[in-house]
This record gives structure tokens, sequence and C-alpha cells, in this order.
């Protein structure tokens, strides 16, 4: 009998280790952004910081059509990276196929510029929480430090505020209910703005940063411990690693 309770107890262990080792399937969606946001200097640098974590298995697509082809089902988050700047609208089966991927429970992390994508259509900010306002824009590109505002949530317990280079939106607009994680003051509108929220779209976890103008940008240590602890609460409801940021980044 107790060899028999030492097996199941083994058994139940060396499955809960394999559950906690599963990969988390990410996919960068790309290929397209306003001239001033080199998209291809800076995907390398996501994914890097990405692969950082040796449990993700990020794969990389430059075309949007992707998302009409139930993407959920073999992805666990996607990380929006893309702006159809002056292009056509996806065919509405790629808009549809993306809110039902999210829907049915795929994760999103939308970066920096993501926020002006499909701005003919009225879902995306209900997805996102945030979209870009075209009568406002952001800081002078330059120095400032990210505050976490939300010490709680899985993504930001137990990190620290650090300073990045880059720009400081302010030209977000919209209604959905969002829970701020990160904030940073604009030396423009004099107030503290949004650097990153998440909110719930049917299954589906989103978070969503307007962080990433350059490749500077996603070197920045806190920058890419966020981009990882972000995708990983999208994908599971949880953030395992601890938290690579201190108070040494921010001299960084």
């Amino acid at each position: 009998m107790r060899t028999a309770n030492y097996l199941i107890v083994l058994s139940t262990c060396f499955c809960l280790t394999a559950v906690a080792q599963e990969p988390i399937r990410v996919l960068i969606v790309t290929g397209c952004d306003y001239p001033g946001h080199h998209w291809r200097e800076t995907t390398p640098e996501v994914r890097r910081a990405l692969e950082e974590n040796p449990r993700f298995q990020v794969y990389v697509c430059e075309d949007p059509e992707i998302m009409a082809t139930s993407i959920h089902e073999r992805y666990d988050v996607m990380v929006l990276h893309y702006c159809n700047w002056e292009r056509p609208m996806p065919r509405q089966a790629v808009l549809d196929g993306f809110a039902d991927s999210v829907r049915q429970g795929l994760g999103v992390v939308a970066l920096h510029f993501a926020c002006g994508a499909f701005s003919e259509w009225p879902e995306y900010v209900h997805i996102i929480g945030r979209v870009w306002d075209r009568d406002k824009t952001h800081d002078p590109l330059g120095a400032f430090t990210v505050h976490v505002a939300d010490t709680n949530h899985p993504i930001t317990r137990g990190m620290s505020d650090f300073e990045v280079t880059d720009e400081l939106y302010f030209c977000l607009k919209g209604i959905p209910e969002i829970q701020i994680l990160l904030t940073a003051h604009s030396k423009v509108t004099g107030r503290d703005e949004a650097m990153g929220f998440v909110l719930q779209y049917g299954k589906g976890r989103v978070f969503h940063t307007p962080l990433g103008h350059d490749v500077r940008a996603f070197s920045t240590p806190g920058v890419r411990d966020l981009l990882r602890r972000a995708c990983e609460w999208a994908a599971t409801g949880e953030v395992t690693a601890a938290p690579a940021t201190s108070p040494s980044d921010a001299n960084q």
C-alpha cells in the first residue's frame, strides 16, 4: 500500500511538473507600421526579449491574413506589433477571425502604435481598450519614468519603476473598462498617462502598452521584462517568473 501511495504521489508530481513546463506559443503579427516605426528592426528585438523566457515558443507572421485562420487553436497569445498605415483595411473575415479567436481565449499583447490599426473597425476598441485619437499625439521622444500603479496584478506584482527613452503617448481614447497597471507623467498634459493596462474580451485576456517606439525602447530591461510577464499572463492568467527589474534598472 505504501508503495502504491508513493507511486501515486510521484506520478502526480511528474504531471504537475509537465504542466508547469508546457510551452507557451506566441505569435507576433507584424509587417506594416507608420514609417517612423521601423518594424523590421523592432520585431527581432521583441522576439529576442520574449525568447529570454525558455517557456516561450515564438513565431512571427508578416501578414494579418493569418488572423482569419482560427489562430486560438494554434497559439496561446498574439503580440500585435502592427498598424495598417496607409494600407486598406483587411477583409472582414480577418477582423472577424481576430475577434472570434480572442473571444475563445486567445491572449493579446498590443504594442505601441497597434493602437492605430484597423481605424475603421468599431469593434477594435473593445478588444484592446483604447485606440489612437488622431487629434492628440505624444511627448517628444525622451527619457521618462514608468511607475507601477497597481502592485497587486500578476503582471506588475514585484516590479519596480523603471526609466525608458520612448514616446509617452497621451493620444489614446476609448470607453471600455480597463485596469491601469503602469503610468508615466506627461510633460505636455501635466497628467499621469496610462503606459500599460489590461481588460477582458470574451475569454481572452488583453494587455495593451503604448511603449515600444524603437529598438532602444525594446532594449530597456524594464520593457523586456514587462513584455515577457504580459505574454505569460495573457496566455495563462498568471506569471510564474520573478520580476527581472530592480531599482538599478532605472539607471540604465
